[in-house]
């Protein structure tokens, strides 16, 4: 756990599941953390400070030394404290967690971005964007082999995944059923009933305000 010497601060935005990854990685060690809320439209000098190269959330400061960046974030937490380990120890298995939590960004995350209702584009890129996430959830159900990612307890490519439940909470249609994708529908509800996660993720209303701001912050870029 985090000893007094640390100083240890997480900036985000409620709702981001890129948050999430963080707030659970750091709930699994048992690392005490001080919270800053962000604005994802009016974005704080602290955040443009510590990230300044993507100002983007989140970002962890430990020791006043900042690391942006989720999936790196949630790896320099297991290296720091090493209780209750994310990723393997198998160096070969260490290799596979990371190229499955980055496959979830390419090929789950960023089609779920064009495919969920709230983010206005073309419907027919939406649909070729709704294909992409089906192919890349065909993929993680066969990877699937226990209960988590993991094996019997959350592992890095479950963090990874959290976007998953969400976007199957939020999106304005059926993600995933019993019926097409029984090995991930299981995992969603062990995921999101584990102790851990379902005191980190947020009401429905904050992840639709998220997802909100989000559009609307890459419509602005867009304009300038």
């Amino acid at each position: 756990m985090a000893t007094s010497e640390e100083e240890v601060t997480l900036l985000g935005v409620v709702g981001s599941p890129f948050l999430h990854r963080v707030q659970i990685a750091l709930k699994l060690k048992g690392v005490e953390y001080k919270y800053l809320e962000d604005d994802l439209n009016n974005k704080s000098d602290l955040l443009l400070k510590y990230n300044p190269v993507y100002k983007m959330i989140p970002v962890l400061v430990h020791n006043e030394r900042p690391i942006s960046e989720s999936r790196v974030i949630v790896e320099y937490i297991d290296d720091t404290w090493k209780h209750n380990p994310i990723l393997p120890s198998d160096p070969y298995q260490r290799a596979l967690a990371r190229f499955w939590a980055k496959f979830i960004d390419d090929k789950c995350v960023a089609p779920a971005a064009k495919s969920i209702s709230i983010v206005a584009i073309d419907e027919k890129e939406k649909e070729k964007a709704k294909e992409e996430l089906f192919e890349g959830l065909k993929f993680l159900e066969n990877e699937l082999k226990e209960k988590y990612f993991g094996g019997e307890e959350i592992g890095f490519v479950d963090i990874a995944a959290v976007f998953i439940p969400i976007i199957q909470e939020i999106a304005g249609f059926q993600l995933f059923t019993s019926d097409n994708f029984p090995k991930l529908f299981k995992w969603s509800q062990d995921f999101h009933n584990h102790p851990v996660v379902n005191q980190i993720m947020p009401p429905k209303d904050q992840l639709f305000a998220y997802f909100k701001a989000r559009a609307q912050s890459l419509a602005a870029k867009k304009k300038n």
